[in-house]
């Protein structure tokens, strides 16, 4: 006797937009108003009883800012091909991203920079994020290394982390947000995982600045010199492609001149 196992439905694209603007806490009026549609066309949409037209899946999915990957999967429940491309990062198409990319890690240097993909695999770096990976287990560099679980796993970056509570408040939280923002259910497993991993310094609940606190820094032990940093996160501002869509690129400064120095030292040596 043979047993047939059944795919799993498909979600109406009704309900995934009405999941979309719950998550973005919009009312069926104010998104009925921004898309210029009236409220009562949006509740038949989001009930089933109207199919938007591919136009009205865009338009809608750009006011609740939905990712380009899940803009595709609002098409695909609707019946319409994928708007967005996904093209793979090594293709000529995307000579000029790999280029851009490169140059802004190199011209961070001495400071180190990283580029990561959406679910925090490092895609590229610049050498001097050598200087805070130096520690770090190789398996947890193997690729595809993801960078998160490589800076708080114990045996990772963060038993040289001497603000590793504040630290991973900061990551936890960053995290947090981005599967609320994406509803990533891969985003979501990694940050099950990461909340598992041990931490002998009191987290914060919430991270509340202290006096003449401007940043939550990364102050970290390398060969006996403590170095502080701060960070800053660039994408690409216009991008129509997922693959472009999802690159971050993480460049961190030296919070204080003894890093900057220190940096500037190691790098011309």
């Amino acid at each position: 006797m043979t047993t047939s196992v059944k795919a799993p439905a498909r979600r109406a694209v009704g309900e995934l937009l009405r999941e979309w603007r719950d998550r973005r806490r919009i009312s069926q009026l104010d998104l009925a108003i921004a898309a210029d549609i009236s409220t009562r066309h949006l509740s038949f949409v989001e009930t089933g009883r109207s199919k938007p037209s591919r136009e009205m899946v865009l338009r809608l999915g750009e006011h609740l800012e939905v990712p380009l990957r899940e803009r595709n999967r609002l098409l695909l429940a609707a019946g319409y091909a994928p708007a967005y491309g996904e093209t793979e990062l090594g293709a000529p198409e995307l000579t000029a991203v790999r280029d851009a990319v490169r140059q802004l890690l190199t011209g961070h240097e001495p400071y180190p920079a990283a580029v990561v993909d959406r679910g925090w695999n490092l895609v590229d770096a610049n050498a001097s994020l050598g200087v805070l990976v130096a520690g770090v287990a190789p398996d947890l560099l193997a690729p595809p290394a993801n960078v998160l679980r490589a800076t708080l796993h114990p045996d990772g970056m963060a038993p040289n982390v001497l603000n590793l509570g504040e630290w991973r408040a900061h990551l936890l939280g960053r995290l947090r947000r981005q599967v609320e923002q994406t509803a990533d259910a891969g985003l979501a497993e990694l940050l099950a995982e990461l909340r598992e991993y041990p931490c002998d310094q009191p987290v914060p609940e919430v991270e509340v600045p202290g006096p003449g606190d401007i940043f939550v820094p990364l102050r970290y032990l390398h060969r006996g010199t403590e170095l502080t940093f701060f960070s800053t996160v660039a994408t690409f501002g216009t991008p129509l492609d997922v693959t472009v869509a999802e690159l971050v690129i993480e460049s961190f400064y030296p919070a204080n001149p003894e890093t900057a120095e220190y940096l500037r030292a190691r790098a011309s040596a």
